[in-house]
């Protein structure tokens, strides 16, 4: 025993340093307003999303370059699962789900990047998203349906006696979405993020390192498909609380 800190002999490593939030000009404090890596990525993430969407595929050729068919495959995916999910009456909220989508999508391949950072590991963004949904289904719900969109926390096929509890229920589990919604993406991603930096340090620092390195790759590709399933799983939810707006009785 050295007595030295841990620090000093290269063994501590912090995963979750990698989700600090950092300004991009100086070392001030972080207001509301001010620039940091989180606005750095997000910015990217629309800069390659606008590249893809608009830029890949203003040709418009009959025989699609790669940008091309990669946004078509995108667009086709998204307009079906909004099509089946919420019917033909939610066909006309598909350029905000599928701005959704690409956004969350986005964000979460590119902080797969070296040296990158993953908006979606922060709540307060994933936070933003789920309550942009809720706010628009519940609105919509309203303006939709009037005071018959209450009929969704009011349970039928029950027993009478029961469905005052149920509807009680029914009412708190639909204002807990927002706060599900957006734990889960944060939450899938950022544990994501963290085994990968625990993997890394211990490649670095181990006579283990061709193991730890392997595992660093199978984890890597996991990483890249749940970038593409949380997303799913984020759009998917979302054209069910569609469904829920337009046809609350069904």
């Amino acid at each position: 025993m050295t007595g030295k800190p841990l620090g000093e002999e290269g063994l501590a490593f912090h995963p979750m340093a990698q989700f600090e939030i950092t300004p991009l000009f100086g070392d001030g404090d972080i207001s509301w307003y001010t620039p940091t890596n989180v606005t750095k990525w997000m910015g990217l993430s629309v800069l390659a999303l606008v590249g893809l969407l608009v830029i890949g595929t203003r040709g418009r050729a009959i025989v699609p370059s790669r940008m091309q068919s990669v946004g078509e495959l995108m667009y086709g995916f998204i307009y079906k699962m909004v099509e089946d999910i919420a019917g033909k009456d939610g066909v006309k909220y598909f350029p905000y789900i599928m701005t959704l989508f690409s956004f969350i999508l986005f964000s979460n391949v590119l902080g797969l990047l070296p040296m990158s950072y993953t908006p979606t590991t922060h709540i307060a963004v994933t936070a933003v998203l789920a309550m942009l949904v809720f706010t628009f289904v519940t609105v919509l719900g309203f303006v939709k349906n009037g005071a018959s969109f209450l009929g969704l926390f009011w349970v039928s096929s029950a027993p009478m006696v029961l469905r005052p509890v149920l509807a009680i229920i029914e009412l708190i589990s639909y204002f807990v979405r927002p706060v599900s919604h957006s734990i889960r993406l944060a939450g899938n991603i950022m544990a994501g993020h963290a085994v990968v930096k625990v993997f890394a340090a211990f490649a670095a620092v181990t006579i283990m390192s061709p193991l730890s390195i392997a595992a660093i790759t199978a984890v890597y590709g996991l990483e890249l498909l749940v970038a593409f399933i949380q997303a799913y799983v984020f759009t998917i939810l979302t054209c069910v609380y569609l469904k829920d707006a337009l046809h609350p009785n069904h």
